[in-house]
């Protein structure tokens, strides 16, 4: 006879609520006797058979529930409603068995943790009961296991008998390896936890922008020994690359665009990229491009629609049309098994947005190998640029006919948008993971579908590598010997789920032994988040992370906490830099962020987007102030002496020899007018990337906000990477790598100076001495006199005051020229159905199916299910509106969050 354990709820106000910093292992073993929720469902299309014809009673029973199906259960884990873990949906049994383990990591203060039982249905899911675990009785690291009473929203049973099994134990962040070991601790074993393993004996080149021209910019210090520190020509490398292949040419990307030129030097113009891969596909080289289907274009006519994206998804499938070059167009889709909201929200909202060139190079003796280029520039146009970012004086030359600046109606020619952007090359086994990321995408995308299977059998673009005689398998790659200080360790990390990759396992079991974590019906592979984590929870002296969105722990926020940006990456910092502070050691965080998210600022989503970067800042400061507080430094130290956010920006004087834009006096006060009047623009950083004590680098295309960490929504890849010889442990002092070499080359590009304190970053005097430069830049930059800018660092336009408080600048409550408050604004507007949706994924890429967002249509949204009358409402809606429903999310798309 099983103990049932007590389930009480004299709830969380009673409860005490502590800080739950560390790991979570959970199992979740079988629920028992849980009511049918399929009964109303059931009786309901009972009833309308006698009132409709035949024919449309059976499709409505096909389409809500047969008569012979019961619960569809599953179960969501909550921490400060932030969900944390799921299992798989066990279809029609009232006694469902999982067996399921998850390893979560956990950075939240609770008073509980929550395990809410639901019952996935066609239009989202429906709470049946929870079962709620005091964090006191885990906090000592005890475990806590057995058979739970599943309790109503009333606290009463949801049905007699009905329990959860579980077994739930918290180990606390100190008892964690690489907390205080450092990156050192990862070196062996990489980060555990994800589907691709440590890579040993590579070789990474590291790129910041798309070219660098030889000597634009300061000399770097002399790294350790001999080495130099390597300054990579990003596109002119893709390009020789791409010129030299014999076998394949793969390309992933948000946009890859046929139009565009990979060189632009004095001496040496390139051909377009379609013109180029036209002739290596005539070569014989097998070229596959994988581009994501922006809905919004399509082809009509013969003639391409530009998308709302303007990504040219169309226009570069149209050039290839007629060649031996194959481009698939593929869009973010669903599985059949979600839910038909979750269905419509994935296919209008989310997108791949994953950025790789993988070929074949020279392995030298007659021999192949494979490469890799991964990180955040896409093959499209507006990325093109330099170190010097220039607004005007490249218009007639390098960006002639590459002019980019979303933020201005079309007709504008100036300024343009510079582009800030992180790139790396990865040799050695690692690529070939990339290649398998690639490939299991590609056969899952170009699997028949609907009547395609009766036209066409399975897709064989994909070249078999291992029946190519002269390209070496990863067995045996090239690698370099561990003891070889330019030799580097690397490991791949994606943010996908099954729907995307053609290979996960489909048993649960199997899953979580390649560390995939289940969702309700789909397998995930969220370990970019994962490697975000544990970098910064083994940071020993800093960070440095520039990224084009900086949004998430808004668990944490002090208002507005429920709308699902549940990442981790901002508040691990907080309580990184917070007990440093406690143990007396210096620690600084380094954050650069655009000015604003690309298009226009006063615009109401990137307000929104604006507001909750706000509320992100403002939870980390304050936090910081409590931990001053706590070691009586308040009056000493300043929040901003351990954590600083930056944006980049630009100002140019005329040059005579170059012919500058007419004003017209009717639109002198347009920011467009205003931008050429005063001859500055933001750079836009769109980095994503983050370094770690010079030791470690992440490199990719994740943002940090949901969409790209949260693994079951936008499609990401990224490295990891380190050099074994350049960790701490061999180097008491300071380690004098490649990526200290690559943080220092960032630095002199965004300062245009080098100085000896930047060799120490962990240091208060570089903190306050990069505060000062970027306050200088700032004011130079907002100041009503035209002056050259040498350096391109920025404040972030906010005031930070020793409580952590987040204000605006006084007198600079706006951005310069183009308006919206630099603050973001956030205006509660009672929405439907449809703008519920797009305010919640614009503000952080929340799930329909555990989001809290609350709107007139609660039970999609809400934690708690809707009353019987509601979800009979809602299935006769379903029933009758599911044809608009795909078409009003369409029309909406205004409100989605810009990539």
């Amino acid at each position: 006879m099983e103990k049932y354990l007590s389930n009480s709820s004299n709830r969380t106000s009673s409860l005490k609520v502590l800080l739950l910093h560390g790991r979570l292992d959970i199992w979740i073993y079988e629920a028992r006797n849980l009511p049918d929720m399929d009964a109303l469902s059931k009786n309901f299309v009972g009833m309308f058979r006698t009132k409709v014809s035949t024919r449309i009673a059976d499709k409505m029973d096909g389409f809500m529930h047969s008569q012979n199906s019961t619960t569809d259960a599953y179960v969501s884990v909550s921490v400060s409603n932030a969900v944390v873990a799921r299992t798989s949906v066990i279809p029609n049994n009232e006694n469902p068995v999982w067996n399921q383990h998850s390893r979560v990591p956990i950075a939240h203060h609770a008073a509980e943790v929550q395990f809410l039982v639901k019952d996935s249905d066609v239009i989202g899911s429906e709470l049946i009961g929870t079962v709620s675990i005091p964090v006191e009785q885990i906090y000592s690291g005890v475990k806590v296991e057995g058979y739970f009473p599943i309790l109503d929203p009333k606290t009463k049973p949801c049905r007699d008998g009905a329990a959860l099994k579980l077994s739930i134990q918290y180990i606390p962040i100190e008892r964690l390896a690489s907390y205080s070991l450092g990156i050192a601790g990862l070196e062996n074993r990489g980060i555990p936890g994800t589907y691709f393993p440590l890579r040993k004996g590579g070789k990474v080149t590291l790129y910041q922008d798309a070219h660098v021209p030889d000597d634009c910019l300061p000399a770097l210090l002399r790294l350790e020994g001999d080495a130099h520190s390597q300054r990579g020509k990003c596109w002119r490398d893709i390009f020789e690359a791409i010129t030299r292949a014999r076998r394949f040419i793969y390309i992933t990307g948000w946009s890859v665009y046929h139009m565009v030129r990979l060189v632009r030097e004095q001496d040496f113009y390139s051909d377009t990229l379609g013109d180029l891969l036209k002739k290596k596909s005539q070569e014989g080289v097998r070229v596959l491009l994988l581009v994501w289907d922006d809905f919004t274009s399509r082809t009509i006519l013969g003639l391409p629609k530009e998308g709302k994206m303007q990504t040219h998804d169309e226009e570069t499938r149209n050039f290839f049309k007629h060649s031996s070059v194959h481009v698939l167009l593929c869009p973010r889709s669903a599985g059949k098994r979600h839910s038909l909201v979750k269905q419509g929200e994935t296919g209008v909202i989310y997108t791949h947005h994953q950025k790789s060139v993988i070929l074949d190079t020279d392995a030298g003796n007659g021999k192949r190998k494979v490469t890799a280029f991964v990180g955040g520039l896409d093959l499209c146009d507006g990325r093109y640029d330099t170190p010097s970012h220039s607004l005007f004086r490249t218009l007639e030359t390098v960006h002639k006919d590459d002019y980019h600046n979303p933020t201005f109606p079309a007709g504008v020619t100036s300024p343009r948008q510079p582009w800030h952007d992180l790139h790396s090359k990865i040799d050695g086994p690692a690529a070939y993971d990339v290649l398998t990321n690639f490939e299991e995408r590609w056969l899952k995308a170009s699997k028949p579908r609907g009547i395609d299977k009766l036209k066409r059998s399975e897709d064989d673009a994909l070249l078999k590598l291992s029946s190519i005689s002269d390209i070496l398998g990863i067995e045996d790659a090239p690698y370099m010997n561990e003891s070889d200080p330019e030799a580097w360790h690397v490991q791949i990390f994606r943010s996908i789920d099954s729907n995307s990759v053609k290979g996960f396992p489909k048993d649960p079991k199997e899953a979580m032994s390649k560390s995939l974590t289940c969702g309700k019906n789909v397998k995930i592979d969220m370990s970019i988040h994962t490697a975000y984590v544990e970098a910064i929870r083994a940071a020993q002296r800093f960070i440095y992370i520039e990224n084009q969105y900086f949004i998430g722990s808004s668990y944490n926020w002090s208002s507005h906490g429920n709308v699902g940006a549940d990442n981790l990456i901002p508040m691990e910092i907080a309580l990184k830099i917070s007990e440093k502070i406690k143990a007396k050691e210096r620690f600084s965080a380094y954050v650069v962020i655009p000015m604003w998210p690309e298009g226009v600022p006063t615009d109401i989503p990137t307000q929104r987007i604006l507001y909750w970067q706000h509320m992100t800042m403002e939870m980390m400061y304050e936090r910081i102030y409590r931990a001053l507080e706590e070691v009586g430094l308040e009056k000493t130290c300043h929040p901003r002496d351990y954590l600083t956010f930056f944006c980049l920006g630009n100002r140019e004087t005329e040059d005579r020899n170059i012919s500058s834009p007419s004003l017209n006096a009717d639109n002198s006060r347009t920011p467009q007018a205003l931008a050429q009047k005063n001859r500055r623009f933001m750079i836009y950083v769109h980095s994503k990337g983050m370094i770690v004590d010079d030791e470690y680098v992440i490199l990719g295309s994740a943002n940090i906000n949901q969409r790209s960490l949260d693994g079951s929504r936008d499609s990401e890849i990224a490295m990891g990477a380190y050099q074994p010889q350049h960790l701490r442990k061999r180097n008491s002092s300071h380690t004098k790598g490649q990526i200290y070499g690559y943080r220092m080359s960032l630095w002199a590009e965004h300062l245009g100076v080098l100085e000896e304190c930047f060799r120490h970053p962990d240091s208060l005097d570089c903190m306050r001495r990069i505060n000062q430069l970027a306050e200088l830049n700032w004011q130079q930059f907002a100041a009503n006199e035209v002056t050259e800018m040498r350096g391109h660092l920025l404040r972030y336009p906010v005031d930070v005051d020793s409580g952590g408080k987040v204000k605006a600048l006084p007198g600079c409550e706006t951005f310069p020229d183009c308006g919206g408050k630099i603050l973001g604004t956030f205006t509660f507007v009672k929405e439907n159905l449809t703008a519920s949706f797009s305010s919640c994924y614009k503000a952080a890429g929340g799930g329909a199916e555990d989001c809290s967002c609350k709107s007139n249509y609660t039970g999609l949204y809400d934690k708690s299910a809707p009353c019987l009358d509601e979800k009979l409402i809602l299935h006769l809606n379903l029933i009758i509106f599911l044809p608009a429903l795909r078409l009003s999310l369409k029309l909406r798309w205004d409100s989605w969050v810009v990539r």
